[in-house]
């Protein structure tokens, strides 16, 4: 049967002499050190059900969302955000969020928004 070596005393050295709130400020320091990389990742990359959820929680159904993501997927503009460019657009052409995503599918508003974000 195996044995654990129970090194735990060793392993804590570096802890014993800290406080309860030093320890919980330590750990808090670990999980963001932990959790960084999720959130750089995070701000850089997206994916298609990603975008098509944050415009299903702007109200469209998941056929109109997936028009507007498969639409600026094809034109290589998901990494600005499908949101983001409903949102653009809405505020531009004085429209509603649900007229903007429609008009986003269409030649002429994707060409208003390629435009605006200088993707061509």
């Amino acid at each position: 049967m195996l044995e654990r070596k129970d090194d735990f005393q060793k392993r804590r050295e570096h802890l014993k002499d800290k406080s309860d709130k030093e320890l919980k400020e330590y750990f808090f320091e670990l999980a963001n050190k932990m959790v960084d990389p999720l959130l750089d990742m995070a701000y850089t990359h997206t994916s298609k059900s990603i975008e098509r959820s944050v415009l299903l929680r702007m109200g469209f159904s998941s056929i109109e969302a997936k028009g507007i993501v498969d639409a600026l997927a094809e034109e290589e503009m998901l990494g600005f955000g499908a949101g983001h460019c409903v949102y653009f657009l809405s505020k531009e052409k004085d429209m509603s969020i649900k007229e903007a995503g429609m008009f986003l599918q269409k030649e002429q508003g994707m060409t208003f928004v390629k435009e605006h974000f200088n993707h061509e």
